[in-house]
């Protein structure tokens, strides 16, 4: 999700404008991920790194990896495959949006992602949203689409500096289970086939597994 970035101070914000911000990145997803997490739209840091959760003080990979008690990865790929191999799939809720820097509340004219691309290359039982701004543009532009619901998730952000990191691994504890878990009566979405090189689509900014 879009997050505000803690160093850059009351000056940056002061001058940050609206921008028009088209989804840069490619969703991580395996043909055997169960869970989707789902953020609002990649922060300016993220989108420069070129990777989810991509701002150093957000807590986001520190509380995956606790939930397995591992260490965190020091590189994309390491956190790549970390998702990967406990069953996770990440994207978020926006392909497109008019944007304040990182700030959730400023968001405008949002264009929800085309989730089906995921859900149709792995068998999703759980949808997670890790903010309230994305849990409510879910509920409110994808969940009608995809039919599945979401729970919603405490931010990560260094903005929701009241949750300790202790909190936050209590709080995602849901996900571990719904990973590691046997369905018991939940939505399989997709058939059997893996998630494959992702590209984009030059018309709409979208990505496409081939």
């Amino acid at each position: 999700m879009a997050r505000w970035d803690a160093g850059a101070g009351e000056a940056g914000r002061a001058h940050a404008r609206p921008e028009r911000v088209v989804h840069p990145l490619p969703p991580v997803v395996g043909p055997e991920s169960r869970v989707l997490l789902l953020g609002t739209m990649p922060s300016p840091r993220s989108r420069e790194r070129g990777y989810h959760y991509g701002n150093p003080q957000n807590r986001f990979w520190r509380v995956i990896a606790a939930l397995w008690d591992e260490e965190v990865p020091a590189d994309v790929a390491g956190k790549r495959e970390l998702c990967l191999r406990h069953r996770l799939a990440l994207d978020d809720v926006l392909l497109a949006c008019t944007i304040t820097g990182a700030s959730d509340s400023s968001i405008e004219d949002p264009v929800p992602n085309d989730l089906s691309r995921i859900l149709e290359v792995a068998p999703i039982v759980r949808v997670f949203c890790t903010g309230t701004a994305a849990f409510r543009l879910y509920r409110r532009y994808v969940e009608p689409e995809v039919g599945m619901e979401a729970t919603c998730l405490p931010s990560t952000s260094p903005a929701n500096a009241r949750w300790r990191l202790p909190d936050l691994v209590e709080a995602y504890r849901p996900v571990r289970e719904a990973a590691d878990g046997v369905p018991a009566g939940g939505r399989r979405a997709g058939g059997n086939g893996g998630a494959g090189e992702w590209t984009r689509d030059s018309k709409d900014g979208s990505w496409e597994s081939s």
